[in-house]
């Protein structure tokens, strides 16, 4: 019987497995590496805002302006201020 291109007659045997496994973990290592590294900073990782949840002060500042609680100057006002102090850019909530 022939088995992994003619391992009785001098072919490379079951060697010749290790090759394509040794591959697949060289790229997944490669992977996983970018995955923690480099692509986490592109998605946000660490580096991301938190989420602006319904306690966050640009969240009540848009609930007080939509109930009527103050007006669009003021909202423009306090936002402006918000904006600098938590880091965002543009004028949007």
């Amino acid at each position: 019987m022939q088995t992994l291109a003619n391992f009785g007659d001098g072919g490379p045997g079951p060697w010749i497995l290790l090759f394509p496994v040794i591959w697949a973990l060289v790229i997944g290592g490669g992977i996983a590496l970018l995955r923690r590294t480099v692509w986490r900073g592109r998605r946000g990782g660490q580096w991301r805002q938190p989420p602006a949840g319904n306690d966050s002060p640009i969240t009540v500042l848009g609930h007080r302006f939509a109930s009527g609680e103050i007006d669009e100057d003021e909202y423009w006002r306090r936002l402006s201020v918000l904006n600098e102090e938590f880091g965002r850019k543009g004028g949007a909530a």
